[in-house]
């Protein structure tokens, strides 16, 4: 339901006489002689693509019709976990062995088709980041205008930190996942292969163990892709990447604390959705600027973010505090203030 990204800047003028540069989103927003920072609106209800953006804009889409379905998926996910418990209380049962890997069995497919899904999130992430960052035009410049992409950008965001909510308050995930590994161990230790293997064979499993392993796993899958993405393009300035994700975060940082814009929102969902993306491009930004997003040379207000988020009800805002806490990469290095640290303890 998230579409238009607008930008609106109204009182910068002491910006553009001391950078010189008019038309300068980036070098507007980096500018910290604001009292409160640029005032910016961003109208997620109304976004088409452009001419130009509609081959990469269908590729997303492709991928991002699917998000909706995952996440039921993921929220209606209720695991194995009394059958498994029979059956290792009743280990020469075989009744009760039976029960729980039928049980076990469709649910490690959902699994699997949430793991492949990863991977087409980060294709479509790489593809977005190619598009955002390519010459000759300037990171906002292609926010500007290619404005379709940047609020598919943010739905991923969305997508991933919402997934991996759901994914840290369920442990039913990691007890049948590991079930079904044991199983599959023991009878290939007798010698049995069972008909399951086909779906998951042993690399499969392994690859969606180091996947499942993690606390948050599809943020860590778009951290690792953006850091690729990165290393990889060389002759890509790394700023052209940083500065993208750091003015995204300060745009939705200042349309939360700023009333006046919240009024606007239509829909109840999109206060959550903004701290979702504040929050995602905050992690990304960490994950691939050499020092992170917690220094003082950052380019992201850390402080004014933190504060954002913790005016909201406790309920709605923990999970997005604990991916700050536990996800980001330099939160702990000595160059973090005393402050920002407090403030996320």
């Amino acid at each position: 339901p998230f579409a238009l990204f607008t930008i609106v800047f109204t009182r910068f003028h002491s910006c553009i006489e001391r950078q010189g540069i008019m038309g300068n989103l980036l070098k507007l927003l980096a500018c910290t002689e604001f009292e409160h920072g640029p005032i910016v609106f961003l109208d997620f209800e109304h976004a088409q693509p452009t001419e130009a953006e509609t081959a990469v804009w269908n590729q997303v889409s492709a991928v991002l019709e699917e998000a909706h379905g995952i996440l039921a998926e993921l929220q209606s996910y209720n695991g194995a976990g009394q059958e498994i418990r029979e059956a290792i209380q009743n280990p020469n049962d075989l009744q009760l062995q039976e029960k729980a890997w039928n049980a076990v069995c469709p649910l490690v497919a959902k699994l699997k088709r949430f793991y492949e899904f990863s991977l087409r999130l980060e294709n479509a992430l790489r593809s977005l980041l190619e598009a955002l960052t390519s010459p000759p035009y300037a990171p906002m410049q292609h926010l500007e205008r290619e404005q379709a992409l940047a609020k598919q950008f943010a739905e991923i965001l969305h997508f991933t930190l919402s997934f991996d909510e759901l994914k840290m308050t369920n442990p039913a995930i990691q007890n049948d996942f590991s079930y079904y590994r044991r199983t599959i161990s023991r009878n290939r230790l007798n010698n049995q292969q069972l008909e399951a293997e086909n779906e998951v064979n042993n690399e499969m499993a392994n690859r969606m163990s180091l996947f499942y392993a993690e606390a948050t796993p599809m943020l860590k899958t778009l951290s690792n892709a953006t850091t690729k993405f990165v290393s990889e393009n060389k002759t890509l300035p790394i700023e052209d990447t940083t500065d993208c994700l750091s003015t995204m975060a300060c745009v939705c940082r200042v349309m939360l604390e700023t009333p006046e814009y919240r009024c606007r929102f239509t829909n109840t969902d999109t206060m959550l959705f903004c701290m979702r993306v504040m929050v995602g491009v905050i992690i990304l930004y960490d994950h691939v600027h050499p020092v992170g997003a917690f220094a003082k040379t950052s380019k992201i207000d850390m402080k004014g973010c933190i504060k954002v988020l913790k005016e909201q009800p406790s309920n709605s805002v923990e999970g997005l505090l604990n991916a700050l806490r536990y996800t980001t990469r330099h939160l702990n290095d000595d160059s973090t203030s005393k402050q920002i640290r407090a403030l996320l303890q």
